[in-house]
């Protein structure tokens, strides 16, 4: 009997421990998340691609906080990569109704104009990030592609002179350097250009293809050899018609 009342002491006693610690696992799954919380899910799950719960996350940060402008923002990137254009657009408006001096979302802004080819309204958005922040590195970057591809080619010089005064290691930023200098018939600036970007990002492909292109017009087949091979290995597609020159030189 004594032992029947043991092993039914025992029994009770581990029923009530699987109660408390079934009844807080449940008070856990059902904890109301901060404003905070939801918005860090949000970018974890943007982070990991999982898009549909990045939007519904930072909606329930807009349901807790509607005029959160970073989160409309957000939203913003998020609707762009899964190609809803008119959200993303309206979500960046937001955004800058909410503040006015949120940069980023005057750039992303300007990003989607110049994803569908509007490139003067990406401009006016970017000189507007600019104004907030004049040391906006892409801004000036995309500012600078937009004048190239206008060609206004001492504009985009400006912008890109620009992007590595405010960071000298800016690969890019040579790397365009390198290819307004070679737009301008300045090879051996351009070469210079390009081995800056490489010194600081030596696995940069397309500055291998460009240091490949200029040593070619420069007559140098061996180092564009060289630098075609190394591009090639970095998965840049390099043209067949620059390949099929160099083969007399190999």
């Amino acid at each position: 009997m004594k032992i029947l009342a043991r092993c039914f002491s025992i029994f009770f006693v581990l029923f009530l421990l699987f109660s408390c610690a079934s009844s807080t696992k449940t008070e856990r799954q059902g904890k109301t998340l901060s404003l905070e919380e939801h918005f860090q899910l949000a970018l974890n799950a943007a982070a990991r691609g999982n898009l549909r719960e990045a939007v519904s996350e930072y909606e329930k940060v807009l349901k807790i906080d509607p005029k959160h402008a970073r989160a409309h923002n957000n939203l913003g990137i998020v609707y762009g990569r899964q190609g809803k254009w008119k959200k993303e657009i309206s979500e960046y408006r937001k955004a800058i109704e909410i503040d006015p001096n949120l940069a980023e979302a005057y750039f992303n802004l300007g990003v989607a104009y110049y994803e569908r080819g509007d490139l003067e309204e990406a401009a006016i958005q970017y000189r507007k990030a600019l104004q907030i922040n004049p040391n906006y590195i892409a801004a000036h970057n995309n500012l600078g592609n937009i004048h190239f591809r206008q060609g206004r080619i001492d504009e985009a010089l400006s912008e890109y002179q620009k992007t590595i005064e405010i960071k000298p290691d800016y690969a890019r930023g040579h790397f365009n350097l390198g290819n307004i200098y070679r737009q301008k018939g300045d090879l051996d600036e351009a070469i210079a250009s390009f081995q800056r970007a490489l010194k600081i990002h030596p696995e940069y492909g397309q500055a291998h293809y460009a240091l490949a292109v200029s040593y070619y017009e420069k007559n140098d087949f061996k180092l564009a050899i060289q630098h075609a091979e190394r591009a090639e290995k970095l998965g840049v597609i390099v043209d067949p018609k620059l390949l099929d020159r160099l083969k007399p030189h190999r």
